[in-house]
Order: C-alpha cells, then structure tokens, then sequence
C-alpha cells in the first residue's frame, strides 16, 4: 500500500506543473452536491466512450443496419454493456494504482512487458489513427474541401490545442467536439423508423444466417472494445487523478458515456435500417451513407450526417493519438500527462505529434498503404482485445497491484469467459 501512495504522490508532483485537476479539488473534498461531484469527474467515460462511434465505428453501425435491417441492432445493447464493464475494470485499476495500463504491465511484470505492450499498441493505433484523418477528409470532401487541406489543418489545429493547451482546456475542447455526435439522434429521428421493428431487433436476440452477419457482429463488438479506448481511459483517469475515493460517483459518469456511445451506435444503425435497408443499398464507408440519406430523408440527414462526421473523426484523431502516447511513454517510463511544461522538449508530445503528423501524411500522400495499415491494425486489435481483457483481470485480481480494492470472482469469470469466445469467434 506504501509503495502505491508514493507513486501516486510521485505523478502526481511530476505532472501538476500547469495545476492538473486543481480545479474540482474543493469539491472532492468537501462533499458538495451531486451535481458538483459528477462535473468534478466528467470526462474520461465520455471521451473514451464516444470516442468508440469513429468513423470506423460509424461505418461498422451503418453496415448492421443498411444490410441487415433491425434484425441484429440486439448487439448494441449488448457491447454497450460490455463497454460498461471493461471500462469500470480499467478505471478501478487506474484509480487504485495511480498507473496508467501499460505502466501497471511495466511494473508487474518487467520493462519487456510494457516495451511489448507498448508496441503492439503503437502497430495497432496507428493504421486506427490514418483511419480518423480519412475520417476527416471524407467529412470535408462532402462539403468540398480537398483532403490535401482538410488532412494538414486538422493535424495542426489537434496538435496546438493539445500540446499548448492544459490539462482542462484540452478536456473541455474535446468535451464540446463529442457534443456534435448528438446529430447522430436526430437522423434517426428524420428517418421515420418503425419503432415496433426497431424495439424487436434490440431486445430479441436473431442469430444471423450468413457469414456476413457473422462478420458484422465481431465488427460490432471490435470497434466498441477497442484496445486503445480501454488503455485510453485508465491512462486518462490517471492524468486527471481520480481516486478510489471518487469511483462511486465515476461509475456514473463511465456508464453515462458508455451508454450514449450505445444510443448514437443505435441511432445510426437505425437510420440505415430505416432509409437505406428497404432500399437494398450498399455501403462501404461511413462518407457514403450521408451520400445516400439525402434522396430518402433530405438533405438535413445529409449535413447532420456529415457533421456528425466530422465531430466524431475529430474527437478520435486526438483521443488515439493520446491514448498511444500515454502507452508508449508508460512503456519506455517517462513522464506522460496533458498538463507537462510545452515550453519544455516532452518526450509525450513528441510521440503525439509524429503520430498525428505521419496520420494526415498517409491520408494526403499518393500511393501510400492507407487501406492495407488500416486492415492490419483491425487485425492487430482483434489479437490485442482478449490479452488486454486478460491482463486487466489479472491486475485487478493482482493483490500485489490492487490491495484491498481487488476485484471479485464474478467479474473475474465474466472477463475471463468474454475473453475465450472472442478468441474463438474473431
């Protein structure tokens, strides 16, 4: 327990050099209202939650619904609880330990471990990260601006507001880019769904018939429980010190963001189901489905969609890069934290900005392997998900790590049985 208090207090002296989290520290500790707790931790369920409906996610929601109609919307419940789940278990670690995931690894279990780590989620980030920026050309295609602009600008604006921003800035710009995936919601209200179908397919289960449908249900679950969003919202938990003593009010706001991650997934699908499905169409990335609601819902599910878009490309092109350089510099153990000196050279921004900086070069560059990294890194995070899974119990369940907030067997046989049938079935 003494060993983890002076690690706690040891990042925490390293990394509050622009007053990281200063801000809701009379709330923590004097027992405000409610209202006034849950703004104190708002932050790292939603952006690792909402962050998961990426266009890769948008794409994968609009396939379930543009193919298969209201028959398999069941698997969004489904994931979002399982989102639920992972995510609650990655911020207790996170929480008891003041470690980031691959930090934890890196200590239990040696330097090897956490290099390894380190480098399986680089591989597997950075074809996710090319695929934000392709995110964000799309979007800007739709309204006429060129990818070889769109691509560069956004880098460049993401990497200033992260990088000379702090810790609060950087959390409340994300904060209000993640609010434009509302519009999600109202296309599915414009599209006039039959609620009747759509309540049916949501809480009775249909296996699917054909391999595709197969396919689509391991996407589903793949992009909702990826591997960077669950090493996403421990390091960020950490970074914004939430303690163990702020759980009970965090599983508030981690199942809040877990949940509407679910309903927008839902909300688009349901649009497809509703416009597209009748209509036999085909999509193959999440830019054609605004293409295609205009004929059938008008051109405001058009410029919500793309939007909608746009939002979501945006918040993840940050989220996955920071989510990588909080893995890589946990492995290789320096300091990573949003609230690190700028004016100072940090090891953690530089790794974010030649992130972000090779993404939009794959994405505007001729000739580059933009569609083979973006499959390879699917490939990669398939493997990754049920080790990481893996680990986190065996942290949690870790004496050693945990102390006295370890988890119980319950949990434990649940991740442990998610584990094996994914691995069976990816």
């Amino acid at each position: 327990m003494a060993g983890r208090d002076v690690r706690r207090h040891g990042s925490h002296a390293r990394h509050s050099r622009r007053g990281i989290s200063r801000r809701f520290t009379g709330v923590r500790a004097g027992g405000r209202s409610a209202l006034a707790a849950f703004l104190a931790v708002l932050g790292p369920g939603l952006l690792a939650g909402l962050s998961d409906d990426d266009p890769a996610g948008i794409g994968t929601y609009a396939v379930l619904g543009a193919e298969h109609g209201c028959q398999l919307l069941w698997i969004i419940p489904v994931s979002t609880i399982l989102l639920i789940w992972f995510h609650l278990l990655a911020v207790r670690i996170g929480a008891a330990t003041g470690l980031g995931f691959v930090a934890n690894l890196r200590l239990r279990w040696g330097r090897r471990v956490g290099w390894l780590a380190a480098a399986g989620l680089l591989f597997a980030n950075f074809g996710t990260i090319c695929a934000k920026y392709a995110g964000i050309a799309s979007a800007a295609d739709l309204a006429g601006i060129p990818a070889w602009l769109s691509a560069p600008a956004a880098a460049v604006l993401i990497s200033v507001v992260v990088v000379l921003g702090s810790f609060h800035r950087v959390e409340g710009v994300l904060l209000v880019i993640s609010s434009t995936l509302a519009l999600y919601l109202v296309d599915g209200l414009l599209a006039g769904p039959d609620w009747g179908q759509v309540l049916r397919g949501s809480f009775i289960p249909r296996l699917p018939v054909t391999d595709d449908g197969w396919v689509v249900l391991a996407a589903t679950l793949g992009t909702t429980l990826a591997p960077w969003g669950l090493a996403f919202i421990q390091s960020y938990a950490v970074d914004k010190k939430i303690s163990l003593a702020d759980l009970p009010v965090e599983r508030l706001e981690v199942t809040a963001g877990s949940v509407l991650t679910g309903v927008i997934g839902m909300a688009i699908a349901v649009a497809c189901a509703a416009t597209l499905y009748p209509h036999g169409v085909h999509v193959a990335e999440a830019a054609d489905v605004a293409r295609s609601l205009e004929p059938m819902a008008g051109s405001w599910a058009k410029l919500l969609f793309g939007l909608g878009l746009l939002g979501a490309s945006l918040l993840a092109a940050a989220v996955v890069p920071l989510a990588t350089a909080y893995s890589i510099a946990e492995g290789i153990g320096v300091a990573a934290s949003l609230d690190l000196d700028s004016h100072r050279f940090q090891t953690f921004y530089a790794i974010f900005i030649g992130l972000t900086v090779a993404a939009a070069s794959v994405v505007v560059l001729p000739g580059l392997p933009l569609l083979h990294l973006m499959f390879s890194s699917q490939v990669v995070n398939a493997v990754l998900l049920p080790l990481h899974a893996a680990a986190l119990l065996l942290l949690a369940r870790d004496e050693r790590t945990m102390g006295t907030a370890r988890t119980g067997l319950l949990v434990t046989s649940t991740v442990l049985e998610f584990a094996e049938q994914y691995s069976a079935h990816a």
